[in-house]
């Protein structure tokens, strides 16, 4: 099958809303490429954790991608994007650039540039076609092919909510995670100890991939990877709540939050953009859940609440 990639540049400020509209038009999710966190990471030194064929230019614009089947619905969806596009600034549109690529050409991308990575203190994300390296001793290996969803461990969003979890999950916990992705959260929350963890994403392809590593990690006996619309149809009492997604599918989700956790159950919050970090403080604690601890990476922030 083919694909298209649609890429657009955009203002940090927009990534949150124009990432929105790609998921509105079906792509599942997206690539972010950020120079502002990629000169952040080479400024440590680790050249070799940044997948990219040519390092953009430093000050250059966030760019995001998006894949889109090529069916009958494409030029429908491609007039819905750029319109959507002008809502937010008349000049992105003319910034779109497009591409054809074939299923086995994702894959290969994939395969090229996805590298293992260090992942909180506990955990190498190993590439499942990589052999693993002997510096990983000591570490807990997860076995990782991303594919279309979102979530490979080098994002800051997801190293955040594991530096969270890796605080929290202490073993016999009760864990739903929202968004799941490609799983990745659910699967450290198991390798921690966690007793049983419903991984509940809205997209088909992310569901798919979730179930797949997760049987690569043997933890479908723990993990119980469900296609639904956030927590709907969840009456289930948790001790932790794991959002990872953007701040709008959050405050959406805010409402249910306190009833699905325990008494003294923590919510943690991640993939909001800096500029909606006090709106979403605001609304975590309207709520009736308590910050125990808010963590800044570059232009994202996490939350870490709980219920009192």
């Amino acid at each position: 099958m083919k694909w298209l990639e649609i890429s657009v540049s955009v203002r940090a400020e927009d990534i949150e809303s124009v990432s929105n509209i790609y998921d509105d038009i079906g792509t599942g999710g997206v690539i972010i490429e950020d120079p502002a966190i990629i000169y952040d990471v080479l400024s440590l030194g680790n050249i070799e954790t940044v997948a990219f064929e040519t390092i953009p230019e430093q000050g250059s614009l966030p760019i995001i991608k998006g894949y889109l089947p090529m069916d009958e619905k494409l030029s429908s969806r491609l007039a819905e994007f750029q319109t959507a596009l002008v809502g937010i600034n008349s000049d992105y549109p003319s910034k779109i650039n497009i591409a054809e690529i074939e299923d086995s050409s994702w894959s290969e991308k994939w395969r090229e540039f996805y590298t293992p990575v260090k992942l909180g203190d506990r955990f190498l994300i190993q590439p499942s076609w990589l052999p693993i390296d002997e510096a990983s001793e000591g570490l807990l290996i997860i076995e990782m092919d991303p594919g279309m969803a979102f979530g490979c461990g080098n994002h800051p969003t997801t190293a955040m909510c594991v530096e969270m979890l890796e605080k929290i999950v202490f073993g016999g916990e009760k864990v739903i995670d929202v968004g799941t992705g490609s799983g990745i959260l659910s699967i450290v929350a198991a390798l921690m100890g966690a007793s049983s963890i419903i991984a509940v994403d809205s997209d088909s392809v992310a569901v798919k991939v979730a179930r797949e590593n997760v049987q690569a990690n043997g933890l479908e006996n723990i993990i119980n990877v469900r296609e639904g619309n956030l927590t709907s149809g969840i009456f289930t009492k948790f001790d932790i709540v794991v959002a990872n997604i953007v701040a709008d599918v959050i405050n959406s989700l805010l409402p249910s939050v306190p009833h699905l956790l325990k008494d003294g159950g923590k919510f943690i919050a991640s993939g909001i953009i800096a500029g909606r970090r006090e709106e979403m403080a605001r609304n975590i604690e309207n709520s009736g859940l308590k910050i125990i601890k808010v963590i800044n990476s570059g232009e994202w922030t996490g939350f870490l609440a709980e219920k009192p």
